[in-house]
Formats: C-alpha cells, structure tokens, sequence
C-alpha cells in the first residue's frame, strides 16, 4: 500500500513543455545514460591532484614519511604510469619535477641541458608526444633513480655505485642535448624541418644570385629532424643521416673537451647547410 501525500504533489512543478518531446529520453535522464565514469575521465587538474593525494603525509610503522613517499615515487613510476595516457601524465609531470633538480646538478660542464618537453604543435598539450630527446634521458634517469632510492632505504648494506650514471651523462645526455641544438639552430638556418611524415616541405623562395646574371636559384629543402642523429665523441662529432634504412655521417666536425654544446650545434648547422648546397 502506498501512501501519497497531497502536499507533496501539489509541491512538484510539473515538468516543463519542450517541442518534439518525443525525441529525448523519460525524465529524469534528459541527457541519456553515458554509461559508468572512469577516473581517467576526470579533468587533467583533478587527475593531477588525486596522484598527489596518494603520497602518505605520516610516518608507519618501520619507515619514515620520506621513505614512504620515495616508495610511491617508484610506483608510479613502474605501475600507475603504466595504466592508461592519462596517467602516464600526470605521473610524469610529478616525477619530472621531482627529480629535475637532482638530475640538473648531475649535469658535467661544460654540457647544457634543456630536458623539457618540446611540441611542434602549439595547440598540443600532451607530454608523450615529444621532439625533445633529451627528455627520454631524463626518463631514463628517473627510472634509474627511482630503484636506487628504494634500494637504499630497502637496505643499509645496498651501495649506490658512482658509474651508475656514468653512461647517461658521459654521453646519452650531452649527445641528445646537441641533437636538440641542431633541430634549434637548424630551423633557424632553413636546414631542418620537423614536419611530420607525408607533409611537404617547399624549399625559401628563389633569390637573384647575381646582379647581372639573370640566374635564379633555390635553397634545398631542408632535411627532416627525424632522419637525423648524432655520433657523438668528446673529440669529434658527426651527424648521421638515415634514408631508406641506411646510417652515413654527411657531416663531421672536431671540437675541444671544453667546448660548448651550442658553439658545436652551430657549426653542423653551418656544414650540414653546406652539404645541402653541394647536394643540390
């Protein structure tokens, strides 16, 4: 038996008129049924606030407050990261800055660095998709990092080995930092171009190359950033072009131990213009 009351009913304003009523769904769903939420849903910003949430702001029972965190560092770093795009994210933007600091005074001069993610797409927001190189070194660093942490708070007689890094910034880290450079400096100069794969690059409009001649002649096109890598040695430097799954040094530069990154980008800039030109 159920009881009806007047006075509620009378309370309920009756549902408003909407033209061909027909076509939307029964009240009280106007919008239709979008089926189960997922947290990857969720706006970016509040994504980003729920990971901070995971780290534990108190001490346990054998650990200390830091140890914990450190060990939540690792997970993200090995399993949430992993889940889905968006939180590959929004791990990543709190590992990063995490951990830049540390990774930045591992940095050996004369070598600069500029791990940030670069996009070629200004209306790009995402993080994954990158043309930073360096980038993946500090990935790799913070993936290094992480384990050594956890290690040591693991174990008083685990021992950070001081090579641990070596290869990353003896030569991972310098060589990908001057292949950024050379994508920088080769914009600059028309040699480089970051197009993606399909788009045609048209080479600078034709210039007078002389007063009298007549001629008229055209910069090449300039190569795609992707076909190019660095072979990078404290003595020498080479640029490696790949093509039709093919590696060949098209330049090769000598430079000083104390030499910087952005004076050695400048000057392949300047040869791979040359060769280009000679190419043509």
């Amino acid at each position: 038996m159920v009881i009806v009351e007047e006075k509620y009913m009378q309370s309920v304003p009756p549902p408003p008129y909407v033209p061909n009523a027909s076509t939307l769904p029964p009240p009280p769903f106007p919008g239709g049924h979008r089926g189960a939420a997922k947290p990857s849903d969720l706006p970016p910003h509040l994504l980003l606030k729920i990971v901070y949430m995971t780290f534990p702001q108190t001490p346990g029972i054998d650990e200390g407050k830091i140890e914990r965190q450190r060990k939540t560092l690792c997970w993200l770093s090995t399993q949430l990261r992993l889940v889905n795009r968006s939180f590959y994210i929004a791990c990543e933007h709190v590992l990063r800055s995490t951990y830049l600091p540390a990774y930045d005074s591992m940095i050996r001069p004369p070598y600069s660095s500029d791990p940030f993610p670069f996009s070629s797409s200004a209306s790009s927001t995402s993080s994954v998709d990158t043309l930073q190189r360096e980038t993946k070194v500090l990935d790799l660093f913070i993936a290094l990092k992480v384990h050594e942490d956890v290690m040591v708070d693991d174990s008083s007689l685990h021992l950070e080995r001081e090579d641990s890094f070596k290869d990353l910034f003896d030569l991972m880290q310098p060589r990908s930092r001057l292949e950024d450079l050379v994508r920088h400096y080769g914009i600059r100069e028309g040699v480089v171009h970051t197009n993606p794969p399909g788009v045609n690059v048209s080479p600078t409009s034709p210039n007078n190359s002389g007063s009298g001649s007549g001629k008229r002649t055209s910069d090449p096109a300039p190569v795609p950033f992707s076909a190019l890598s660095i072979a990078f040695s404290p003595r020498r430097v080479g640029l490696v072009l790949t093509a039709s799954g093919r590696k060949r040094t098209i330049v090769d530069v000598a430079r000083t131990r104390d030499e910087k990154l952005e004076v050695t980008a400048k000057k392949l800039a300047r040869q791979l213009k040359v060769w280009l030109s000679d190419s043509s």
